[in-house]
């Protein structure tokens, strides 16, 4: 018998390093060759890294969320023959997808083992996912006292089944009490890639305009279209038409469309409109890009939309589907509320929040008639854009989704 170390391998691109956001494996599995052992993410990607030989585990050299260099040591395999020596892993080349809710390790078949040792230390904190503390919880059990089988530690639904068989309380009276729990999550993967984006995001001094709109006519107009649309078109949402007004408008004010190079003082106009899409996924926020929307018709961004948001669900973006964007779009469909703060996705300066459309009674000069109203939410980066030109430009997307023939009619 021998060992055989693999090595965090070099995940292209030039990255020194990576975050461990999962492991597929525990110290004692067996492991097959090409089996999944565990997943690292490089800026907000992942990449899976792959076992190179048959072997048991005998050691894991990082804990989730920890940054590992490439080249340093990761995991310890027992191995028939003789001594493998230290083996890198081998260049992983494939196109790494894009972060995906974690996986939990393959878990033990029938009732976990019963622990030979005593329980916890009164400071020692059990490793438990959040359904496994709420279960103890409602179930009166202080997880000190079961021992976990899971990596680490880590107490999982065999473990609280093996303690119940052995006639330990399963319920307590209901009633109020207390609860003085405290849990740390620590901050992995892509929720860590969002905090470290918020924070800098935080330095740009934000000025939020929000105005309403009638989308009584855009609606008509969508719905229309939906009828008449082909087969193999998808079908529109209000997005396509945004997106459409949104071009049309930063032509008339480019300074919108553009990066702020804050370290260097540099703006960069961008002549291409990139529309980043914030679309909510398992795992967190991430922003896929729909690249020139200058170029694209109605049709082609609600089929490139709904291609992305799809994608993105599947955890299946592409490293380039999640860059490049010059302005943003964030949207919480029915959730929308009457009015939101967007947070500016740096570098760019701006981005347009969608909120949710209402019937509203408005006053046509003689009655009340019922008309579909939106509020724009609108945030800007005001050391680039001033009030008066943001406000320029929410006036430019006003009229044009109220009047939304304008939006087909060449300037």
């Amino acid at each position: 018998m021998g060992e055989h170390v693999i090595k965090m391998p070099d995940v292209g691109e030039g990255v020194a390093e990576a975050e461990l956001v999962e492991w597929r494996v525990k110290v004692g599995d067996l492991v097959r060759e090409d089996a999944i052992l565990a997943a690292v993410m490089t800026d907000k990607a992942t990449v899976e890294i792959p076992s190179p030989v048959h072997g048991e585990v005998l050691w894991l050299g990082a804990g989730l969320g920890d940054v590992v260099a490439v080249g340093s040591p990761l995991i310890r395999l027992k191995v028939e023959g003789g001594d493998a020596s230290a083996a890198e892993a081998p260049k992983i080349e494939a196109a790494p997808r894009a972060a995906a809710a974690p996986k939990p390790a393959p878990k033990p078949r029938g009732p976990a083992p019963i622990p030979t040792n005593a329980p916890r230390a009164e400071a020692e904190k059990p490793l438990a996912s959040p359904a496994v503390r709420l279960r103890a919880r409602e179930a009166g059990v202080d997880l000190r006292q079961v021992h976990g089988s899971g990596p680490a530690g880590r107490i999982e639904h065999g473990d609280l089944d093996a303690f119940f068989a052995r006639g330990a309380p399963q319920a307590k009276s209901a009633g109020l009490a207390r609860n003085d729990a405290v849990e740390e999550i620590k901050l992995v993967g892509l929720r860590r890639k969002i905090a470290e984006k918020m924070t800098i995001a935080n330095r740009i001094p934000h000025i939020t305009y929000i105005e309403e709109v009638d989308v009584t006519a855009l609606e008509e107009l969508r719905a229309a279209l939906n009828k008449q649309r082909r087969p193999n078109q998808t079908k529109l949402t209000l997005l396509p038409f945004l997106m459409r007004a949104m071009v049309r408008a930063v032509a008339e004010q480019p300074e919108i469309n553009a990066l702020f190079d804050d370290e260097a003082g540099v703006l960069r106009q961008h002549g291409g409109v990139n529309i980043g899409i914030a679309a909510q996924t398992p795992s967190g926020l991430v922003v896929p890009v729909v690249k020139h929307a200058e170029a694209r018709d109605l049709w082609d961004c609600a089929a490139e939309v709904n291609r992305l948001a799809e994608a993105a669900k599947a955890g299946a973006t592409t490293r380039d589907e999640l860059t490049g964007s010059t302005i943003t779009i964030t949207s919480l469909g029915a959730l929308g509320g009457m009015a939101t703060t967007p947070i500016i996705n740096h570098p760019e300066v701006a981005i347009v929040g969608v909120n949710k459309i209402m019937i509203r009674p408005h006053w046509d000069g003689v009655g009340f008639i019922p008309r579909k109203m939106m509020n724009l939410s609108s945030s800007f980066d005001h050391r680039i854009v001033d009030g008066w030109n943001a406000a320029i430009f929410v006036q430019k997307l006003k009229t044009l989704l109220e009047t939304p023939a304008m939006i087909f009619v060449e300037a």
